[in-house]
Formats: structure tokens, sequence, C-alpha cells
């Protein structure tokens, strides 16, 4: 144990003694800016580092005086849940002129602050790279003017700068996600699922605006995540005739029984010739064509507005500790870094070369993500008949597996079309497998499957029930419906059910078929996956009764709330959303505690509670300990902090569970279901020989997960070594690493290895996993 400790590479050998750090945000606001700047406020103070905020942008850098306060502990206390940016923004011309810059210069000068950490969009960013540039030069016309002495220029001579993109737009190349991004989704969505009730009501057709300037990317994922009917996005105007085909594709949906249509516009959103396209021009084209009642809604500012999701307070807390760290490491030689997300890693890439690239291509439609999104798109929004359709004679059964999880059906929405349009027969099967062996199977198509994206919990209905004692009703029924692949889209139980069938290989050929799994469970714990269907719509659930918790004590000072979440043993749904909620404390399975830890535990948050902390947030996981119960955790805070504060507790429950999914979930649910029909299609076709589907290697029976950057099929057989079977959890998660990082800003002092934390690495196309 003492050799693993010398080889890692630990926080607390990175000191910020003597450092001072300045944290602005700049140019549009976006939710989850607070998070990021409380991140970097405590991160710093942890590591000794002075802290100032710059108030208002750079034009608080620029005029100085009370803009650039120093920040301490406490005063980024219940900023965590807050919209927009409480240390304000603004867009400043003067900054821009090589004056400013040298008024900027002379007031971090007069403070010492030597590192800067912006949040802003690429405008922001270019500016600070600009201002590092000309730092030298800067200081030497400051001493000229006799505003500086030499001692002060050779003190401050180097100038850092890091860079996290805080934009709602993602229009920035580099990283899967901006801060902000997600939280404008949950807005668009919340709009969108609203108006689909009175389109339904009245059969309307709602043409929906949305921002982004030149980048269609919110456009495109809400499209995606609402099941629109047409989007028009600026990164691929239609083609010459679009009118004449959405028109004929809107009359089609009503002719099937539609009573409304979606069509989402992007701001930008251009013709071939450059020509606007606007939410008017779209409804005066659809009432003069169709002739259907159409009604226009601009988002507007509603989308930067509201509380920041809790993707956004994760990914922001995430940047704000990777940007201190960068910071810390950074010298002359070092080029001013972005922090950005890559799958589920944290990376840094040299900033100007994201901004480079930005520019080079106004259109972002050559990263990846963007790509993929609109591939997926494309692939679920257009049914063509029936005989333009291939034709491959091969049948794909769906089924849920386990506990319903928000997102099941977005991606059997999914599934089915992507299915059809392989020009697969796709049967849906109701509740599992024991729906399965009962024989509860039929014919999905096309129609059947409209409106379910937005639908939480699973419309075709779920089971526990494995398929060990079934297996010869299961293999008759395969046989009955000639089923050729199977697609199971559940939680734990599924990647189970799918190994079951799978060593049943030997003595049933009729398993002897394509079979992949799909994680999909509020728990997150499968293995072979970082993320699962359903959990991200578990931590908002999490979060937002955490809000509304601490906002009930806002009238009675230092109080602390015990708060119970589900998950079985993984401690996925407390800690991430222990993270996200701001908790001082988090007690989980898998980091096993005593009686000890308790007590210090009430000690520390009876010393905050003498500051000017009011409130405290502990979180426990439903199975942490046998004999530490949530009740036995409260009775002991009630009585450990008589006369310093008073506790209440709250059992979460089922609500976690329910609920419309968000749009993380409905997006990622939707994406892998037609990676996995994909992949299915093409092990039919492998293992299709003299007219009978044979597949009984490890890699017909796979999962698909996503892996730190990538999208991986994984022969279940493989994961067994992985899983801890007894408690229903893989054996290593990687969301262990971040319980650190909560400990840190709750103001504990604990061991945080950085081994792996981003490297400064190239450019290149983002993966396709946001």
């Amino acid at each position: 144990m003492a050799k693993q400790q010398d080889t890692r590479k630990l926080f607390e050998d990175l000191s910020g003694a003597g450092k001072s750090i300045g944290v602005l945000t700049s140019g549009g606001d976006a939710q989850g800016m607070n998070a990021a700047v409380r991140a970097v406020v405590r991160m710093g103070i942890y590591v000794g580092a002075k802290v100032y905020f710059i108030h208002e942008g750079y034009q608080g850098m620029v005029d100085g005086g009370d803009n650039i306060e120093e920040a301490s502990w406490e005063s980024v206390s219940s900023m965590l849940q807050v919209g927009g940016t409480v240390i304000g923004s603004a867009r400043c011309k003067e900054f821009r002129s090589h004056e400013g810059r040298l008024k900027a210069a002379h007031q971090l000068v007069l403070r010492g602050i030597t590192n800067l950490c912006v949040i802003g969009g690429d405008g922001s960013l270019t500016g600070a790279n600009l201002f590092r540039e000309e730092w030298s030069g800067l200081l030497e016309e400051l001493v000229r003017q006799g505003l500086i002495d030499e001692e002060a220029a050779q003190n401050n001579s180097e100038l850092h700068i890091v860079g996290m993109v805080g934009s709602i737009d993602n229009d920035f190349c580099g990283t899967d996600m901006t801060i902000g991004t997600d939280s404008a989704l949950h807005r668009i969505i919340e709009v969108v699922d609203a108006i689909m009730t009175t389109a339904q009501s009245h059969q309307r057709t709602f043409v929906l605006e949305v921002m982004g300037r030149h980048c269609g990317y919110l456009a495109l994922v809400s499209a995606l995540a609402c099941g629109a009917d047409w989007v028009l996005i600026p990164e691929m105007p239609p083609e010459d005739g679009w009118e004449e085909h959405m028109c004929q594709k809107l009359s089609e949906s009503r002719s099937r029984g539609s009573r409304l249509n979606i069509i989402i516009v992007a701001e930008g959103a251009i013709d071939r010739q450059g020509k606007a396209i606007t939410v008017d021009n779209v409804k005066d084209l659809v009432v003069s064509c169709l002739g259907f009642d159409t009604r226009v809604t601009i988002l507007g500012h509603v989308q930067r507005g509201g509380t920041p999701s809790a993707f956004d307070r994760i990914l922001a807390s995430r940047m704000g500790v990777e940007a201190v760290l960068a910071l810390l490491e950074a010298s002359d030689s070092t080029p001013a870094c972005v922090v950005s997300l890559c799958g589920n890693q944290a990376v840094r890439l040299p900033l100007m070369e994201c901004v480079q690239m930005v520019s080079a291509y106004v259109s972002l439609i050559f990263c990846r993500s963007f790509e993929n999104n609109l591939n997926t798109y494309k692939l679920l929004s257009y049914h063509k008949a029936d005989s333009e359709l291939p034709n491959s004679s091969f049948n794909v059964a769906v089924l849920n597996v386990g506990a319903p999880a928000a997102g099941m059906n977005a991606a059997v929405r999914s599934a089915v079309r992507v299915g059809i349009k392989e020009g697969h027969k796709m049967f849906a099967v109701n509740d599992g497998f024991e729906g399965f062996y009962k024989g509860q199977i039929k014919e999905i198509t096309w129609g059947d499957v409209a409106g379910w994206t937005g639908q939480g919990g699973s419309i075709l209905g779920t089971k526990r029930t494995l398929p060990a004692k079934h297996l010869d009703k299961i293999a008759e029924q395969i046989r009955i419906h000639n089923i050729n692949a199977l697609l199971v889209i559940g939680g734990f139980e599924a990647f189970e059910c799918l190994l079951q069938l799978y060593e049943a290989r030997t003595s049933h050929e009729d398993f002897c078929i394509p079979m992949c799994v799909l994680p999909a469970t509020i728990s997150n714990n499968v293995p072979g996956t970082d993320l699962s269907i359903g959990a991200d719509t578990s931590l908002n659930a999490i979060v937002e009764t955490c809000d509304r918790i601490k906002q009930s004590a806002s009238g009675t000072k230092r109080r602390v709330f015990i708060i119970e979440t589900m998950g079985g043993y993984c401690g996925y749904l407390a800690s991430v959303g222990g993270l996200a909620a701001g908790a001082d404390t988090v007690y989980i399975y898998e980091e096993p505690f005593d009686i000890r830890d308790l007590q210090s535990n009430v000690e520390h948050l009876t010393e905050k509670m003498k500051t000017g902390i009011q409130r405290g947030l502990v979180l426990r996981n439903e199975n942490s300990n046998e004999n530490f119960t949530t009740d036995f955790i409260y009775q002991l805070y009630s009585e450990e902090g008589k006369g310093v504060f008073d506790c209440r507790k709250n059992v979460l429950g089922h609500m976690q569970q329910g609920g419309a999914p968000s749009p993380f979930d409905r997006n990622f649910g939707t994406k892998i279901a037609a990676k996995a029909i994909q992949w299915i299609s093409r092990k039919l076709k492998e293992s299709y020989k003299n007219g009978k589907v044979f597949a009984n290697t490890e890699d017909t029976a796979c999962l698909l997960g996503m892996r730190r950057r990538t999208m991986a099929f994984q022969p279940v057989v493989q994961l067994k070594d992985e899983t801890d079977f007894a408690h229903r959890i893989p054996k290593e998660q990687w969301w262990l690493k971040l319980r650190p990082l909560m400990k840190i800003l709750a103001k504990y002092k604990t061991s945080y290895d950085v081994s792996d934390s981003g490297q400064l690495e190239p450019v290149t196309r983002v993966s396709d996993t946001d």
C-alpha cells in the first residue's frame, strides 16, 4: 500500500502558497457558471492560494477598485444552485483596445494576480490569450510610465491563463459539452413538452425558434430529444425544394394519426443561397401549403435562465477543479489551455488551437459529436414507404428488464425505427422475460412508437424475472416468432439475463443469435459502462429536491438535512448527487465508515455552522451500512448538534425513478439504441449462413457502454470478472475518484490522486459520446 502511495501523484504535493488566482465570467451568461466559480474559489483556497472575484468580467478588470474582491470560503456558499453568474458578466469594448488591456494589467499587478481563470465563450478566451501574449510588454510599459516598479514587474513576470467554456450554444471545438448547454436543453424540452399537450388538443403545428447563433446544436439535440418532425440548422442548409419535402412529411404524419407537428428552427438557420430561414417563413409556408393551424414560439432568453441542471453543476465543478490544477502546474513554456470534456474525461487543450478551429469552420459539423447527432436524427425522422425500405427478412425483438428508468422508451422508439429502416421486422415483448416466456410478443410498427421519447417509465412494461428457470419456454417462443436477434434494455438484471442466455447456448441452439444489452438503470451499477440511461434524470430529481429542502430552511438558521437516496449497494446517486447539490458528507457502501467517522463529520459540521454557513446537507445511500441507518444518523446528528443546529430527515424513495426523462437521457438512449441496432444488423449478416442465423461466439452477446471517451461493445462473458454479483455493482467504479473532490469542496482535508487528471493534448475531432 505504501508503495502505491509513492507512485501516485497527489494533489497535496501541489501548493498554491504565495499565488493569487483571479476568476471572472465574461460574455453571455450560462447556467453552471456559479458552480465553476465556487469550485475555483474553494479549490484555490484549499491549496493555499488567494482567490479574487473579478466582478463584471473584463470591464471589472479594467476598472479595478471594488470590482476585484478577495473571495472567502463562505462567500461562495449557496451559489451552486443559482443560474446566471453572481459575480456579473459584461461585454467590454475597452478591453479590446491596447489601452484597456494596459489598465487591466495594472489592476492585476497591484494585487499580485498572475493566474487567471476565465469562464466564457470563444471571444472571451481569445481576449485572455491576447492579454497573456502581451503581458511582458504591458509590464514594461507600466514600468516606463512609473505606475509599477521593476520589482513588481519581476514578481509578476508570468501570467497564466486557463479557460472554461461557458456557453449555452455548445459552439466551441474540442469539448463535447460546454457549461450551460445541458441546462438550456432542459429549458427547451420543458417548453416543448408543455407545447405538445396543447398542440395535440387542437391539432396544431408549432414552429419553435431556439438560440445558438451560428451553431445548431441546441436545435438539433432538442429535435432529437422531443422527436420533432423537422429541424432547420445553419450547419446543414436544406436541399432546394425542402419546402415541398417538409410539407409532404407533415401531411404524411397527420394521415398516420398524429394530431400535432413540431418544427424546430435554429436562430441562424439559412438555405443553400445563404438566405435566412425564419420561424415566420416556416409558419407561412405550412399555412399556405397545408392549411394547418400553426403557431410560432420564440424561446429567447428563457433558455439562459433558471437553475443549472445536475449535469452542468457536476461538469462545472470538475472543470473548476481541473482549472486550478492546470494553473498550479503551468509554466512559462506551457500555452494557455482550456479545460474540456471528452466522453467522460476531463482534458486540457491548447486554447488558441480550439479558437482557430472554431474560426476556420463556422459550421461545427466536422465535430463527430455533432455529426453523430445529425445522423441519428436522419435515421429516426423520415419514414419511407415500405416499398423503398430494404427487406432483411430478419426479426428483431426488443424488451425491457429490471426496474423502470427514464429514457427506456426513447431507446425502444429509436431501436424500433432504426430496425425498420434497416429492413427488419421489429417485435416488442411486454413485461420482460416473464412476458417473453408467456408469449406476450407482437410486431411493433413505426407509428406505434410515436411520442414515446418524452415518456417516463417503461411503456412495454418491465419485470425483474431472470430467464434461467424458463429457458425451454423462451427458446420455444424464439422459434414460434422466428426471432433472429435480441435487444435487452435494462439494469443489472438485463446484464444477468444476457449472461444466462449466452451460457445456455450450449444446451439451447435457439439462443445462438446476436444479443445486445443497453444499460438503463437509475442506480448506474451495470458493469462495462460509466453511465446508464435513467441515471441523469434521477440525479436531477435528487438535486431539485435537495434545492427545495435547503430552501425550506431559508428563514431558519443552522439546520442540517439527512437525505436517503436509492441505488442499492451502488453509491453513484448519493455521491454524484451530493457533488451536484453541495453536500457536506455522503455515506456509501463502497467507502466503509464507522462511529468515529460519524462523530468526526458531526464535529466538522458544527465548526462550519459557527461561521457564516447556515445549512448542512448529508446524503446516505440506502444500503451504505446495515446498522448505521438513516434514522440512526439523524438521531446522532440531532443529539450531537444540540445548541448549534437542528436536524430534519427525508427519504426520497421512488420519486427518483419517475418523471419525464431529462434531455441527456432521451438523447443518450436514442443514440445508443440506434448504434446497437446497427451492430445487430452487422452481426445478423455475418452470422447468416445456409438460410439460418447462427451466432455462438463471445462477440455476439455484448453490452454497449460508454468507457471514458468511447462507446464500446463488450462481450458479457468478459464482464463477469469485473462484477461483484453479491452486491450487484462493478468492482471498479470511475465516479469514486470524484469523492475526494466533493470532500475538498465541503472543506475536508483529504488525499486526492490527480494522476488521472487532464493532460495537455492536441485538438482532435471530439468523441461521439456527448
